[in-house]
């Protein structure tokens, strides 16, 4: 995902995405308003600009699923929250701490700078959150 920087999007419209991403396959947004008690109507709202943005396929009554660009954001805005909660669990926070902390300011961070935090800690695969999965710009950069 060469073409992202990961400040995107809200940080609520990422944590949408993280969510579908949990959840796996199709979602709705009865779903999605239950586990962030927000009204169907505003997850609707939100649900079609994301749609608008290509990273999900909403099929009204039917339900959402992530694109295959929706899957791979996901799956670095998981990678970034938990690259930040290791680093914050580095200088003394406990795990929760850590992983509560990264939540409050992880949308304010880029994808380059995440990338070399991964790089300075060895590419980790296990961070306090769960595991660490990387992408091929993290650890394959490009050679010009």
């Amino acid at each position: 995902m060469k073409d992202i920087d990961g400040l995107e999007l809200s940080p609520k419209k990422n944590e949408y995405l993280k969510y579908i991403l949990k959840k796996g396959g199709v979602v709705k947004t009865t779903d999605i308003s239950s586990e962030f008690h927000v009204d169907p109507s505003t997850i609707t709202k939100t649900i079609n600009e994301l749609a608008s943005t290509g990273l999900i396929q909403h099929i009204p009554y039917r339900g959402i699923t992530l694109t295959e660009r929706g899957r791979e954001y996901a799956e670095f805005l998981v990678r970034r929250h938990r690259i930040l909660g290791l680093v914050l669990s580095r200088y003394g926070l406990s795990s929760n701490e850590a992983c509560q902390t990264a939540s409050k300011f992880e949308g304010h961070v880029p994808k380059s700078v995440i990338d070399k935090m991964c790089a300075s800690l060895g590419h980790p695969t296990t961070g306090i959150c769960g595991k660490i999965h990387h992408d091929t710009c993290c650890c394959c950069p490009d050679v010009d």
